[in-house]
């Protein structure tokens, strides 16, 4: 086995280092070493022959990979196997020469292979386990199906009250009787329930509930709608609600100079355990007048420098269509207003409320000047076909669909659980955006709370192992929005370079800064030519 029979590759080709020190690793000789078995010889024939017939970098790769293990592992001197080196260059060569972007071949098996199989190392216990420690309500489907069924029954609702919103916060589940005959809830539990509802209000949707799975112990939804004894118990002097300190006009919140928010409602589908507007959230639901609206708006029509209104609640998606886009179409018409958010949980706690009048509303309005949904998925649970079809169909009408989560003792507070719930959102038409560390405003959260080191852990070992777009920023609230990613800046010294550090693997690099006396220099790009 001394020639090849492909044409030889141009010979005025050259090695890079890589290459070369793959052929002098091959070719050095293996002390200890070992003759190769016929069966080993004749696997080295069928490599060699699929290698050097066909214009594929893969048989390359693949002869080149089973000689260097060989080599290294199996101690046989590639001398066994009746091969030249220069026939063997002349393979490697054509293996550049072959692929688009001219990979070397010692580039691509010694340092390529190597690096992905490592990265993949890093993501094969996550895959292992997403599954089973944090299924999404599309895998759990089947099961979420038969709750539905069994709620119905139940409650006596039809198809047609199943499937409209006002079916569902007609047969909302406000009582803990009623939860009791929904849910299996040992009698302690209805007894404790029954006491803390009388301090916390408590509503889910009959969608929401059938997201509870039977005989789950700490099942996320039910964290995060079922109030617990926590919630009396926990200590603390609680923060005033954020109110009269900054709320400049009528429902108005106003933290930044060109952002305000609108609470446009006190209603929600759901209350969730872990509200920030815990008293916002009122003992009887209301829709404001138009006199209210109208003063919110008048204020943001006399402050210039107003750009962004987020309207919220409550939920905004809870509010009627006509008030929604009486609200919408008044900030279209505030010419310094460029850009508006809804707030609504609405798409996972009572998606059939997105109905097509709605979808009309939110397009009509994004024609005019962008519209960001911004909803709360703190858990994969709450995809499930229904609020991913209907994500879908939101994110066909506005300018983007952004996800505000929280983080939350025994809900999303693991690797496994956050890669998960980022991914199945992104997959769902919804962009992570924020994970924010629970409130320390509220005493009755304090059994929710984690801690901010446990926070950046679970961030940062996302990054260079899940999709960069699907990564959220990590937040706390202390009058106004604080990142809380570690520095990875280590240091930098009097040349401008800097050291990196990789969250995800611990690894230093080296960055060189942008040439400061350069960026200074006056004149740049065109300025020459205005001259």
């Amino acid at each position: 086995m001394t020639t090849c029979s492909q044409k030889p590759a141009d010979q005025s080709g050259s090695f890079d280092q890589f290459t070369e020190d793959l052929f002098n690793t091959l070719y050095t000789p293996v002390q200890g070493s070992r003759e190769a078995s016929k069966e080993e010889k004749a696997l080295i024939v069928t490599l060699f022959a699929k290698a050097d017939q066909n214009q594929l970098t893969a048989p390359i790769v693949a002869l080149f990979a089973k000689l260097l293990e060989f080599n290294s592992e199996q101690k046989i001197e590639i001398s066994n196997f009746g091969l030249e080196r220069k026939v063997l260059e002349n393979i490697a060569l054509r293996h550049q020469e072959i692929d688009e972007h001219m990979v070397s071949l010692g580039g691509r098996l010694t340092q390529a292979l190597p690096i992905a199989d490592v990265a993949n190392d890093r993501v094969t216990d996550y895959l292992s386990r997403k599954t089973e420690e944090a299924p999404s309500g599309i895998e759990l489907w089947p099961q979420i199906q038969e709750n539905i069924a069994r709620i119905k029954r139940e409650l006596k609702m039809s198809d047609d009250d199943w499937n409209s919103s006002s079916g569902q916060l007609r047969n909302a589940v406000d009582s803990v009787d009623t939860l009791a005959k929904l849910i299996d809830l040992p009698v302690d539990a209805v007894k404790a329930i029954g006491k803390i509802t009388k301090s916390y209000r408590m509503r889910l949707t009959p969608y929401y509930t059938s997201l509870i799975m039977p005989g789950m112990v700490n099942d996320p939804i039910m964290l995060q709608s079922i109030p617990t004894g926590e919630m009396i118990n926990n200590s603390g002097i609680e923060i005033p609600p954020v109110a009269a300190d900054h709320s400049p006009a009528r429902l108005i919140d106003q933290f930044y100079p060109r952002v305000l928010t609108i609470k446009s409602t006190n209603m929600c589908a759901m209350y969730c355990t872990h509200c920030l507007r815990l008293a916002h959230i009122g003992r009887k639901d209301n829709v404001y007048s138009k006199e209210a609206y109208g003063e919110a708006l008048d204020y943001v029509r006399n402050n210039k420098r107003i750009r962004d209104v987020l309207i919220t609640g409550g939920d905004a998606f809870v509010l009627p269509n006509s008030i929604l886009k009486f609200i919408l179409e008044e900030l279209d018409s505030i010419k310094h207003v460029k850009m508006k958010r809804l707030g609504t949980r609405v798409p996972v706690t009572m998606p059939m409320r997105v109905d097509n009048e709605l979808l009309d509303i939110l397009e009509a309005s994004n024609d005019k000047k962008p519209v960001r949904v911004v909803t709360q998925i703190n858990t994969a649970r709450e995809i499930t076909p229904v609020s991913q079809e209907t994500f879908k169909q939101i994110s066909k009408r506005v300018f983007a669909v952004l996800n505000q989560a929280v983080l939350l003792k025994g809900i999303n507070d693991s690797k496994v659980k956050m890669w998960k719930l980022c991914e199945t959102i992104q997959e769902s038409y919804v962009r992570p955006y924020y994970l924010f560390n629970c409130s320390y405003r509220n005493p009755q959260f304090n059994h929710f709370r984690v801690p901010l080191e446990v926070g950046r852990d679970i961030i940062e070992s996302m990054y260079g192992n899940i999709s960069g777009d699907a990564i959220p920023r990590y937040i706390s609230t202390a009058g106004g929005k604080i990142p809380m990613h570690r520095d990875n800046v280590i240091s930098s010294d009097d040349k401008g370079n800097y050291t990196l550090r990789k969250p995800w693997s611990g690894e230093e690099v080296q960055y060189p800064d942008a040439d400061k006396e350069l960026y200074y220099k006056d004149g740049f790009a065109f300025d020459e030519y205005l001259k």
